[in-house]
């Protein structure tokens, strides 16, 4: 597939969940907005992205079982260099869906790598505040691109803009069309919502 021919737009995540979004584990992720976003909240600012790896904040506890050997896997290869970022994958965002409940919460529990604990704890953190679903549909880029790191980057921020522009090259999704369709529809049965 092609899409843009590039990408200047990042969407900033732990490692861990890059690397479920990039081998078809999942599709979804769980936002409410970083320290730094400048309205408190989260926004999906542009429906396409790069997917971003961060290695800050990451702890075992937080993940299933089946999880916790890949992060120690990825925190032993972190190159810890702190001068570049590469970029591997991008995404579109699928679908939105907001929920306000915990029970919402569990019930999202199969389609995720995360421990239930701390699922529950991104709703209730800013509990005013619904926690956003976000159904992604994920690309390997043809080549993995470097960019040097700039402060910039920096802070517990969800959105930065990548300075060069990133070429993304032959896009492939990691999961085909059924499996991905598969995917959806669970998440949204799961929620107890019509089909799409």
């Amino acid at each position: 597939m092609t899409a843009n021919a590039t990408c200047q737009l990042a969407l900033k995540e732990w490692a861990i969940t890059v690397r479920a979004l990039a081998d078809g584990d999942q599709i979804l992720m769980l936002r409410k907005g970083g320290i730094h976003e400048e309205s408190k909240d989260f926004r999906v600012i542009h429906p396409e992205f790069l997917l971003y790896p961060t290695y800050l904040h990451q702890r075992e506890y937080l993940l299933k079982d089946s999880h916790q050997p890949t992060l120690r896997q990825l925190l032993a290869d972190d190159p810890a260099d702190d001068d570049a970022v590469t970029f591997t994958h991008w995404a579109k965002v699928h679908e939105l869906i907001e929920i306000d409940r915990q029970g919402k919460v569990e019930d999202l529990a199969p389609h995720h790598i995360w421990t239930d604990t701390y699922a529950q704890s991104r709703l209730h953190w800013k509990p005013m505040v619904p926690l956003t679903i976000m159904l992604l549909r994920v690309y390997r880029m043809e080549n993995p691109v470097t960019v040097p790191f700039i402060p910039e980057y920096g802070g517990c921020r969800s959105w930065v803009d990548v300075i060069p522009t990133v070429n993304l090259g032959q896009l492939t999704p990691v999961v085909d069309d059924a499996a991905f369709a598969g995917m959806v529809a669970a998440v949204r049965d799961s929620l107890g919502l019509v089909p799409a």
